[in-house]
């Protein structure tokens, strides 16, 4: 008998989602989605109409302690975060179809249908390519020093995860940047009237600031599309206060809860 109580909460440990093992900065529900992670943090008391913030990316080791600022007002604003763990997804179409399924499964548990999306560093990327093919599900994007370009830091510093996403060639995928990248393909966004707000250094070397950000303001702007880009002067792609405290962000994201 005792062998079986034992066998038993091994079973129960195996059950456990994998993002569960991670230290979350904050209480969280684990659940899964087609054999994946998910988390969600709930607000004591929701907002009307349930409104959601879905951070990416998320990860074995993200979201973690430099997100607890933001995720703190949120909650008490009574708006809950979520995420969905793909792992090292670069933006293609059949991730951002896996990355549907998870959007279903927030709005089967009475979440609003449209999220305020949170992309931080390559999170960014995950969420406007996902966006952008379901621009009528999108309340606000947020990015903090977003990749906004496959071109830049994805092909030259994690090309192996691009490539496995796309299934395709390296050149194969330069050829169809225009269609892949979401600076050319946010016409629905804008006419969505889905606004925008970015905060970015001007001394980002890993993500530049003018290959990236600054790329989707231009675009978006020729949409008549909004969005309001915040640069930082003198900072990198850090974890610091001035990316991680910004009120502005937040009074953003609380505007658009009220919408």
């Amino acid at each position: 008998m005792k062998f079986r109580y034992i066998y038993i909460i091994l079973l129960g440990l195996l059950s456990v989602p994998a993002l569960a093992m991670t230290k979350l900065s904050l209480p969280a529900i684990f659940f899964e989605v087609d054999e994946r992670s998910a988390f969600v943090m709930i607000p004591a008391t929701p907002a009307a109409g349930n409104p959601w913030v879905w951070y990416a990316p998320t990860l074995r080791n993200y979201p973690h302690h430099s997100q607890q600022f933001y995720f703190e007002q949120l909650l008490e604003h009574g708006i809950a975060v979520a995420g969905y763990d793909l792992g090292e997804v670069r933006g293609s179409s059949k991730s951002s179809e896996q990355f549907s399924a998870f959007y279903e499964a927030m709005l089967a548990k009475g979440y609003s249908p449209k999220p305020i999306l949170l992309g931080q560093s390559r999170g960014g990327l995950m969420l406007l390519c996902w966006s952008f093919r379901n621009p009528d599900k999108v309340q606000a994007f947020v990015g903090i020093y977003p990749v906004c370009n496959i071109a830049s830091w994805p092909l030259q510093h994690s090309k192996s995860s691009v490539l496995a996403d796309y299934g395709l060639s390296e050149e194969a995928i330069r050829q169809q940047l225009d269609a892949f990248n979401p600076a050319g393909n946010l016409a629905g966004l804008a006419k969505a009237g889905v606004p925008m707000f970015i905060i970015h250094g001007d001394s980002d070397r890993l993500v530049p600031l003018y290959d990236n950000s600054a790329v989707i303001q231009t675009a978006y702007e020729l949409l008549d599309g909004k969005v309001d880009l915040k640069v930082i002067p003198g900072k990198g792609h850090a974890e610091i206060s001035e990316f991680f405290t910004d009120l502005d962000l937040l009074e953003f994201v609380f505007k658009q809860t009220k919408k």
